[in-house]
C-alpha cells in the first residue's frame, strides 16, 4: 500500500521566486526576461534619467562660449574700420566760425558704413554658430542663450573698437588741423543701431538650423522579439 500523493500548492500560495527561475546553464528561454531587466534596458536609453552633462556644466560652458564669442568683436571692429567707406568732410570759415559739412551731399558713404557693419556681423554670426556647433553638437537652452549674449556683446565691442580706431570725433578740431577747404574723413559712425542685432540673430538662426539638421537624435525605444508572443494557442 502506497502513501497518498501530496497535491501541488495552489497558484496563489507560490512565492515570487518560483514565478521565474533561470535555467542552470544557458540564457533564459526566448520570450522571458529576468525581473528588472526591462527597467535596466530602458534606463540605458535615457528614459528614466537625464541624458546630458547636467545643468551646472551647461551653464559653465555657455558662459565660456559667451566670453569667447564676445572677444571676436575685436576682429569685427578692426575689419569694419578697415573696409568701411570713408565719408568726406570739408571745413570752412563763416563769420569767423568754423563749420564742417559733407563734401558730397548726395553720396551714399554713410549708408555703406552701416551696410558694411551689418554684413560683417552676419558673417561673424554664421561662423560663430558653426564653430560652437562643431565643438559641442548637443544643443541646450544655456548654450543658445550664451551664443546670443556673446554675439550681442561682440557687436557692441566691435562698434566701440571701430569708432576708437577711426578718425577723431571732434570734426571742428580736425578741420582746423587740415585747413580750410581740405577734405578729411568723418568719424566712423553706426547710424543704424539695428545692425548690432545682426550677429546674435544670425548666430541663433544658423545654430538652430544646424542642430535640427545634423544634431543628435533621441534613440528609438527597442523591444525584444519576445516582448509579446500573442495569446497562447488553443
Amino acid at each position: 500500500m502506497t502513501a497518498p500523493l501530496t497535491p501541488p500548492p495552489p497558484p496563489h500560495e507560490r512565492s515570487a521566486q518560483d514565478a521565474w527561475q533561470p535555467p542552470a546553464d544557458g540564457p533564459a528561454p526566448q520570450g522571458t526576461q529576468a525581473p528588472g531587466s526591462q527597467h535596466a534596458e530602458y534606463a540605458g536609453h535615457g528614459w528614466y534619467g537625464q541624458d546630458g552633462p547636467g545643468m551646472k556644466t551647461e551653464v559653465r560652458e555657455a558662459a565660456v562660449i559667451s566670453v569667447a564669442v564676445a572677444l571676436g568683436g575685436v576682429l569685427l571692429g578692426v575689419l569694419w574700420w578697415w573696409l568701411a567707406p570713408h565719408v568726406p568732410l570739408v571745413g570752412a570759415v563763416v563769420n569767423g566760425d568754423w563749420i564742417v559739412y559733407l563734401k558730397d551731399t548726395e553720396g551714399e558713404q554713410a549708408i555703406g558704413v552701416d551696410g558694411t557693419f551689418t554684413l560683417l556681423a552676419l558673417g561673424f554670426g554664421v561662423v560663430s554658430a558653426l564653430v560652437v556647433f562643431l565643438l559641442r553638437r548637443r544643443g541646450g537652452v544655456p548654450l543658445v542663450v550664451g551664443l546670443a549674449v556673446g554675439g550681442l556683446l561682440g557687436a557692441l565691442l566691435a562698434w566701440r573698437v571701430g569708432v576708437w580706431l577711426g578718425p577723431g570725433e571732434d570734426v571742428v578740431a580736425r578741420a582746423r588741423e587740415v585747413g580750410k577747404g581740405v577734405t578729411f574723413s568723418a568719424p566712423l559712425k553706426l547710424g543704424a543701431k539695428g545692425g548690432l542685432l545682426a550677429w546674435p540673430f544670425a548666430a541663433l538662426v544658423f545654430h538652430l538650423g544646424l542642430t535640427a539638421l545634423f544634431g543628435p537624435r533621441d534613440p528609438e525605444p527597442e523591444f525584444g522579439d519576445g516582448a509579446y508572443q500573442g495569446p497562447p494557442a488553443a
